[in-house]
């Protein structure tokens, strides 16, 4: 039995790969594994091939956050992922898993569960008992910036879900500032630095127009000195770039990841894990040469 990876991971080594499994109906990407007959079992299927195909991190979550969806309660959401959890960790020891939520409550269940990080697409911003809870556990976090409003979603039948009329007066300035923000709350709870990973979030509450030059200019991200996590994958902004509906996006992300990797990008969050492992690796052979290990 292999032993679950240290952390801090070995940034600027390669790029890891985290797999999505999303334990929802509603799922923008269509995979939402809630309806079928055993979502538990789809979960675990699920968690073995992404590992199979070079997941290094799995990231269960059981509330989407597509544009335009509708929250859930906290009881609903420890139904859907605290059964998922545990049958990963068994299925799966030294496997990493994230828990995607924003509560608090959630997210303790889920670390005695088995869960290994903590993944806030709320930056620490929605549950104010989270930051000091991620101290008590140790554990690892990612933050993650958010603009999303109620009624800023325009939603198209065939493309999804996207965000329209959200203004910044400057655009990385702004996520920067308010990415540390985040990072000032987990300080004060005293999570340190080394156990900080920063998420720009592309898609949550950016035009098409922000997110493309927020992926042009993610250096300027990784420039505030963390890890950072991407998750491009299957967003509304590909979809609308070229006209195609999410399960048609895979060469879309491909160009996302391998963008995402020349600016700096640690993690890539992605539900195509056979395909974004091999962007991955090829990526990391041209930007990060010195650390990859090439057969002539």
């Amino acid at each position: 039995m292999n032993a679950k990876p240290v952390f801090p991971l070995p940034w600027g080594t390669r790029t890891f790969i985290m797999g999505i499994i999303n334990v929802t109906p509603d799922s923008f990407s269509g995979d939402g594994i809630l309806g079928g007959q055993n979502p538990v079992q789809a979960a675990v299927t699920q968690a073995g091939t992404f590992l199979e195909q070079g997941a290094d991190i799995l990231d269960i979550g059981g509330e989407s956050t597509r544009p335009g969806s509708q929250p859930v309660d906290a009881k609903e959401e420890l139904a859907r992922v605290i059964p998922v959890i545990r049958a990963v960790r068994e299925s799966f020891p030294s496997v990493i898993i994230s828990i995607d939520t924003y509560r608090a409550a959630v997210a303790r269940e889920a670390l005695d569960a088995g869960a290994d990080w903590v993944n806030d697409v709320w930056g620490f911003h929605a549950d104010p008992a989270l930051p000091a809870l991620a101290a008590e556990y140790q554990v690892p976090v990612i933050l993650m910036h958010n603009r999303l409003k109620p009624g800023s979603a325009e939603l198209e039948a065939r493309l999804g879900g996207r965000y329209v009329g959200v203004d910044y007066a400057d655009l990385i300035g702004d996520i920067c500032r308010e990415l540390l923000e985040s990072v000032a709350l987990a300080h004060q709870a005293g999570i340190p630095d080394e156990r900080i990973i920063l998420d720009p979030g592309i898609g949550f509450g950016k035009t098409v127009a922000q997110n493309l030059e927020l992926l042009d200019r993610m250096d300027e991200i990784k420039a505030l000195g963390y890890p950072l996590l991407v998750g491009p994958s299957r967003k509304s902004f590909i979809g609308y770039t070229l006209d195609l509906p999410p399960d048609e996006r895979i060469e879309g992300t491909a160009a996302a990841v391998t963008l995402c990797i020349d600016r700096g990008a640690d993690i890539v969050r992605v539900h195509d894990v056979g395909v974004m492992s091999r962007v991955a690796k090829m990526s990391d052979a041209i930007v990060r040469r010195e650390q990859t290990a090439i057969i002539e």
